[in-house]
């Protein structure tokens, strides 16, 4: 089944191409232990979830690239095209020439409306491209303006579009210390409205992603494509195709929307996270995805200790397993986990207690209620944060 991914903003533009490079490569690498046979199946299912094919034979991206300056959708296609293994449709992106100026209001409330017949004609006319659509993939930041603002809005539009298609919002959280004055605004209302029309969100943390470059991969100066890098890398090892859970030797399901769809979250919790450890908090579920040597001798019993998880879930239907002989992006062996757990509460926790500060004594409001985001939606979207926090506490 194929994916149509919805690249907004610039955070969500750069990681969408660091993303279908690194599928690409995998594409391209070597399989690990499998046959040919496979690694043909595997190569198949990759391009008909994530690629089409045009006549010159290279790779073109299932994608919508929107963000309301042109630069970074310039280059983005541009290196795309250069890299000469796959590339990006000339008719497939949206921009302007005005952007959002980090304010979620702009993006959500001016950019969005004036913009969505363009927009969802794209959308539309990629999913048109597909065979089987299962669903969407979308890439953003929550800190900045048309990333989060657009991105909700946009992702309001996909679900009123297609009512029964899975949608993952995959968000970047932003770094702790602070990019913009009001980056806890525009994250607090970003994943509220998210909350409502999304089937589930794909969190990293910019903090978490930029002590792996540090302290794992040695990185001395760190820059944002560092840290792009290494979220595409994990987002490749969660996406990439997997045996079905019976064992089979199909690539043909789409694992992580499979698993939620079957699975469906408990009422306000829906936020699952691939920078956790599985110590010390409880999850409502947990996916393991393994690759490469071995995968099938793994002792995987310890996923299922009941201590894990919410006593209202039997840990075997909490824990799912896909495995797969195939090797990712040329290490003999890896595994990506996918956890919707209490992970994020402390970091959720912060954004919300530091924009309800900020609210209280009205520092901002202006720049969002001149887009005629008022303080009786703010005080919706802190109420629906507080109840997520409320439910996650009470796992």
């Amino acid at each position: 089944m194929s994916i149509v991914t919805v690249q907004l903003g610039q955070c969500g533009n750069q990681i969408g191409h660091e993303v279908f490079s690194a599928l690409c490569s995998d594409i391209r690498g070597t399989h690990g232990l499998c046959s040919k046979k496979e690694n043909e199946s595997y190569q198949d299912s990759c391009k008909e979830r994530f690629f089409c094919e045009e006549e010159s034979g290279v790779p073109v991206a299932r994608a919508v690239l929107v963000d309301m300056e042109p630069k970074v959708i310039s280059q983005t296609l541009s290196m795309a095209a250069r890299s000469g293994h796959w590339k990006y449709s000339s008719h497939s992106h949206f921009c302007q020439k005005q952007g959002s100026g980090n304010n979620w209001a702009n993006g959500y409330s001016v950019h969005g409306p004036r913009h969505k017949e363009a927009i969802m004609d794209l959308v539309q006319k990629e999913a048109e491209k597909c065979d089987r659509l299962g669903g969407f993939l979308t890439t953003m930041s929550m800190a900045g303006g048309t990333g989060s603002g657009l991105g909700a809005f946009v992702t309001q539009c996909l679900r009123d579009a297609f009512p029964t298609s899975f949608i993952l919002n995959h968000v970047v959280w932003p770094y702790g210390t602070g990019e913009v004055i009001v980056q806890n605004y525009n994250s607090v209302l970003t994943l509220s409205h998210l909350y409502h029309s999304s089937d589930a969100l794909l969190v990293h943390e910019n903090d978490v992603i930029h002590k792996i470059c540090a302290q794992l991969m040695n990185i001395k100066q760190i820059s944002f494509r560092d840290v792009n890098q290494v979220i595409a890398h994990q987002l490749g090892s969660v996406f990439q195709p997997t045996h079905t859970a019976g064992g089979g030797s199909g690539y043909s399901r789409n694992p992580l929307g499979i698993d939620w769809q079957v699975r469906p979250p408990h009422p306000g919790c829906s936020i699952p996270s691939t920078n956790k450890a599985l110590h010390f908090n409880t999850s409502i579920a947990n996916l393991l995805i393994l690759r490469g040597k071995d995968v099938h001798s793994v002792d995987l019993g310890s996923f299922q200790d009941s201590s894990l998880y919410t006593s209202w879930l039997n840990p075997q239907d909490a824990f799912n397993a896909w495995k797969t002989p195939r090797a990712f992006n040329k290490y003999e062996k890896s595994a990506a986990l996918v956890s919707n757990s209490q992970f994020l509460l402390k970091p959720l926790d912060s954004i919300v207690g530091k924009a309800w500060n900020m609210f209280a004594s009205k520092a901002y409001l202006h720049q969002y209620t001149k887009f005629g985001i008022q303080e009786e939606d703010f005080l919706d979207c802190f109420t629906t944060l507080e109840q997520v926090i409320s439910s996650y506490t009470n796992l």
